[in-house]
């Protein structure tokens, strides 16, 4: 009996011990973490398997390609680009500094809710260069080369020629004759509503991961550094980044400061800017003030949005963010003192339809 009991006490321990796997924070200084595969993905002549806690980094020189499948790959701290079907690129350099990759076959998105400073993400594709000047939502395409700015500002050069393509506008990227023209922002395709419900998800999972952060005596700080997993706080008191969260079963941002608006109309906020907002809102009074009768203080909270939500990702003014920070790559974040209920108030409403 005494071996039955200590194979089923060992068993117990490994249980628990994956608990903590959670709570070990995404560790890269790198572009090219693959988050999240959809189908068949491969990373070279391997096939990506889906894990909740491991998410492989996309090397320089790399090739990541889709058959019938679909893939979402983090850049820089806030942008992230999401491989359509049939679909193929290649990691040029993946520094944060100079994040370049070359879209080799199919099409891909790539949201920027951020561009954060110090860091330049610049695609390739067919004759064309393109840099990412602002935040906004960018679509690439190879048959035909072009690229379509739904929001936005990017800065190309196609045959010697540069270009300036803002929000509405495209630009061919192959051949010797390039010009900008207007498109419609409504005709989009599979590819662009799937970057949209996942631009989504990805939101509604930052409040909780937030709140889980400034729970975690990180209020204001960076989750992940590239310097040691020993540390709590990052030496940076205001840097943003990729953070895993474990009740939505996705890596989401978390900006520096207020917070970040994406593309798409959803908010991110930073760990003290939703802890003030939405979990410890200021007391409002009643009409007789702090000396009358019956004029106690009562507190707000985030009514439902149409889509069955708080609220809380769609609602209040946006607000600047700040400066440069790294990515992820391996493990989770620690639940700390938060619950799986925080995972309920994020909020779904305020996308806008594509």
């Amino acid at each position: 009996m005494k071996p039955v009991w200590i194979a089923g006490l060992l068993a117990v321990i490994l249980a628990l011990s994956a608990i903590p796997a959670l709570a070990q924070p995404v560790i890269s200084a790198k572009s090219g973490l693959i988050s999240y595969v959809e189908g068949k993905v491969y990373l070279g002549d391997q096939i990506v398997e889906p894990s909740p806690t491991r998410f492989p980094d996309v090397k320089e020189n790399a090739l990541v390609r889709t058959a019938e499948g679909r893939a979402e790959v983090l850049l820089t701290p806030g942008v992230v680009l999401r491989l359509g079907e049939n679909s193929s690129f290649k990691m040029i350099t993946n520094r944060l500094i100079d994040t370049r990759l070359e879209l080799l076959t199919g099409s891909a998105v790539v949201e920027a809710d951020e561009i954060a400073k110090d860091t330049n993400v610049t695609l390739v594709s067919k004759d064309g260069t393109v840099s990412l000047g602002k935040k906004g939502l960018y679509r690439f395409d190879t048959a035909p080369a072009r690229l379509k700015v739904f929001e936005g500002l990017a800065s190309a050069q196609v045959a010697g020629q540069n270009f300036e393509v803002a929000g509405g506008k495209m630009l061919g990227l192959g051949g010797t004759i390039a010009s900008v023209e207007k498109f419609n922002k409504e005709d989009t395709d599979s590819l662009d509503n799937w970057s949209r419900r996942r631009g989504e998800l990805v939101a509604m999972a930052n409040v909780s991961a937030a709140k889980q952060v400034h729970d975690s005596g990180c209020a204001g700080f960076s989750f992940v550094t590239p310097v040691s997993t020993s540390q709590p706080c990052p030496a940076d008191p205001c840097a943003p980044g990729w953070r895993y969260n474990p009740w939505f079963g996705v890596i989401t941002y978390i900006p520096c400061g207020g917070g970040a608006w994406s593309p798409y109309g959803y908010r991110y906020w930073s760990p003290g800017m939703v802890t003030r907002a939405f979990y410890a809102p200021p007391p409002s009074f009643g009409n007789r003030g702090l000396g009358g009768f019956g004029g106690g203080p009562s507190y707000q909270t985030m009514g439902p949005t149409s889509g069955g939500y708080s609220g809380t990702v769609a609602a209040a003014p946006a607000a600047s963010s700040g400066p440069s920070m790294s990515s992820g790559s391996s493990a989770a974040s620690s639940a700390g003192s938060s619950s799986v209920g925080h995972g309920s108030t994020a909020g779904g409403g305020g996308g806008r339809g594509r």
